[in-house]
């Protein structure tokens, strides 16, 4: 799965990217093209943050980095995905 965020700025690359992934099964791939020059710090902590595995970047001529889908991911918030959802 590739995720297209070219010309975002992280903020909306990862409302993007949440919604793509929403019902993804664990252990799938993603390949998220960013191109905002805060993505090399920001996409490995909101990894962190919520429990998917950031692979690190892709070599090749277009900014690319990858991650992988953890089955115990913690949710976020749909409109803020740099915001835990609140535990029941």
């Amino acid at each position: 799965m590739t995720v297209d965020g070219t010309g975002l700025l992280c903020v909306t690359l990862l409302l993007r990217l949440r919604k793509r992934i929403e019902g993804t099964p664990p252990g799938t791939v993603v390949h998220v093209i960013a191109t905002d020059p805060a993505a090399p710090l920001d996409l490995p902590a909101w990894c962190h943050m919520v429990g998917h595995d950031y692979l690190g970047p892709v070599p090749g001529e277009r900014p690319v980095y990858a991650l992988r889908l953890a089955a115990d991911a913690r949710p976020t918030l749909p409109d803020a995905p740099w915001h835990p959802a609140p535990t029941p």
